[in-house]
């Protein structure tokens, strides 16, 4: 396998012989995708999230995030890929049942807006629970403004089957008990799609350009595409870019997570959410009886934090999440950065979802060195010039301190997954993990074809601007809804979902007496210790 990087080769050839190759194609995925709802005006919904949607604080699969307006899909995680597309397909259907004169937007960046005070934050009841997400977020538009929270994106959760560790563990000849091998492994996975995540931006990015009125008080450092719309002619995702929601490195207050072990992730973060921030504490945390943000430490809880891949285990009860990864290892691994496709009703299609499962394999079997502080630059480097500049023939990114060009890179990186590919295509007799990959190593020969490069040109030929073109293929999406049919089935499924979980909301409220000082005072005392002299 000429060209295959340390450790592919090898491990390959001894799943093939000794192990059970079989288990890399059981993987499970689930898919978190997030649509804004918008109103006839053209400007964000500023109607309260539907009941007849359920609570967003209880609703297993249909919530909200940042905003009232931002509507989350969530679908459970399966091993038959198809299921999670039916899945996502029949959430897409309720919601559209069930909204009266408005639509999904198709795109990871808003639609117009008229400031951060026409973005209403999400609500999620009286409950102590519901009270701490909301000023969780009520947090977040003061430190990095409301404006940055409603840009969607679509999250990619994988985790391989429980059989899979112990096979590969005998594969590698380790003796580590078996809790650890897996986090271990997990978080050499998690190393590598830092490396080479790159990658996911400029094939899928799917945001070249914003309207202007997503820019509240300056001028953004981008070119003018028309009267109502910026853009970078080269860029692939300026979701993925500076001007998305970031950790305000820049001011000195920045957060990094070590990802040498889960030991040491879980900790680093765990400081972040005990370390007072002289900048969050100017902003007050309880002003005149009014919570402005949960505390004024460098993370308010640990999902603050931004980073485009995560380890994740799902909290009980009171948990924080470095407690139950503390307690419990890594469950699934979280990918945070593809936008949402703004050329499929859902969001996200086949070919990504292959293509990205075949990513995950890819990374965990290739060899995956702690990250340095060299490296660590590199790769926030790597990503934000991709995001920004992914299109240009002549891009260079670093890698071990010295310049290489972006379109040899990812070539090397595409070929070197082509004998996984075949594997994968083998045991499963699918084709589609080839084809997938084909399609991939096209796109680097030719930037135009990415999905970014068509927007841009589409937008150039129809001669609209931004809002004009994801208003149209929004518009156009859901005219393509209402010539589907929703499994009955699944309706009533979700007729009983949509209940039940604003009755759970209802009970949580009634038994709920805890003054809501004392319950924040009771969640933080469950937090891992960090900070470490």
């Amino acid at each position: 396998m000429p060209g295959s990087p340390p450790g592919i080769e090898a491990r390959l050839e001894r799943l093939s012989r000794d192990g059970e190759p079989a288990l890399l194609t059981k993987s499970r995925i689930g898919l978190e995708k997030e649509s804004l709802r918008v109103a006839r005006s053209g400007g964000i919904a500023l109607t309260p999230h539907p009941a007849a949607l359920g609570s967003p604080l209880t609703h297993p699969w249909l919530t909200t995030d940042y905003s009232e307006a931002l509507l989350e899909f969530v679908t459970p995680p399966f091993e038959d890929f198809s299921e999670v597309f039916s899945c996502l397909k029949g959430l897409h259907l309720y919601v559209h049942e069930k909204l009266d004169g408005e639509i999904l937007w198709a795109t990871s960046m808003p639609c117009i807006l008229s400031g951060e005070q026409g973005i209403p934050i999400a609500e999620y009841g009286d409950s102590n629970p519901g009270r701490m997400k909301h000023v969780y977020r009520v947090g977040l538009g003061y430190r990095y403004g409301r404006v940055m929270q409603v840009i969607a994106g679509v999250h990619f959760n994988f985790s391989f089957h429980d059989h899979f560790w112990p096979m590969y563990r005998t594969l590698l000849g380790s003796d580590q008990e078996l809790r650890h091998f897996r986090d271990a492994h997990y978080m050499g996975l998690v190393r590598n799609l830092q490396r080479y995540g790159w990658l996911i931006p400029y094939l899928f990015g799917a945001s070249p350009a914003v309207c202007k009125s997503f820019f509240t008080d300056k001028e953004p450092d981008l070119l003018v595409f028309d009267d109502t719309t910026y853009y970078e002619p080269f860029a692939t995702s300026l979701r993925m870019g500076d001007i998305g929601y970031q950790n305000r490195k820049e001011e000195g207050m920045g957060v990094k997570a070590c990802y040498d072990s889960l030991h040491d992730y879980v900790h680093s973060l765990a400081c972040a959410t005990r370390t007072p921030c002289p900048v969050w504490e100017r902003i007050g945390v309880k002003v005149n009886g009014e919570y402005r943000q949960l505390n004024a430490n460098q993370l308010q809880i640990e999902n603050e934090y931004y980073s485009s891949v995560r380890p994740k285990q799902i909290p009980e009860a009171m948990e924080t999440p470095s407690r139950a990864l503390l307690e419990r290892g890594i469950r699934y691994v979280e990918l945070r950065s593809l936008d949402v496709n703004a050329y499929h009703p859902l969001g996200v299609d086949a070919e990504q979802i292959h293509f990205l499962h075949l990513f995950m394999l890819y990374c965990l079997l290739r060899d995956s060195p702690l990250i340095d502080a060299l490296e660590r630059k590199e790769i926030d480097r790597n990503l934000l010039w991709v995001a920004h500049q992914g299109r240009d023939s002549q891009l260079k990114l670093q890698r071990a301190g010295k310049a290489v060009l972006f379109r040899d890179w990812a070539r090397e990186l595409l070929d070197a997954m082509l004998p996984l590919a075949e594997l994968v295509a083998r045991q499963t007799h699918k084709p589609i993990y080839i084809d997938t990959l084909v399609q991939q190593i096209a796109k680097v020969e030719e930037p135009e074809t990415t999905p970014s490069g068509r927007m841009l040109r589409e937008m150039r030929e129809q001669g609209e601007g931004f809002y004009a073109f994801a208003n149209r293929l929004s518009r156009e999406q859901w005219r393509h809804f209402e010539t589907q049919q929703m499994e009955a089935s699944f309706r009533r499924e979700l007729d009983r979902l949509s209940v039940e979980s604003l009755q759970w909301q209802r009970e949580i409220e009634a038994q709920d007496s805890e003054d809501f000082d004392v319950f924040l005072e009771r969640y933080f005392a469950g937090q891992v210790e960090g900070c470490a002299e």
